[in-house]
């Protein structure tokens, strides 16, 4: 799946990843490829993402995050550093 990861300033991520997992308003959730829709709020906390070319993890102050037909975009409030 495709996952992007913005911030008002710059894109921070962009890449084919096959697990993530976000600090959730109600606990932390993993999306794997063909999730389902899903709209979440997110706070503070770790993104953390897996794949065949990329591996990491983005801090972030809060955000949104948007999954639909294999794409997941966060909208962060911002990134610590």
């Amino acid at each position: 799946m495709l996952l992007e990861i913005l911030t008002p300033e710059k894109k921070i991520f962009e890449g084919e990843v096959s697990i993530a997992t976000f600090p959730g308003a109600d606990g932390s959730f993993q999306v794997l490829d063909h999730h389902a829709p899903l709209i979440s709020l997110l706070t503070e906390g770790d993104v953390v993402y897996k794949g065949a070319e990329a591996n990491g993890t983005v801090r972030i102050t809060g955000g949104v995050v948007e999954v639909l037909k294999n794409k997941v975009v966060l909208l962060a409030d911002g990134v610590v550093a």
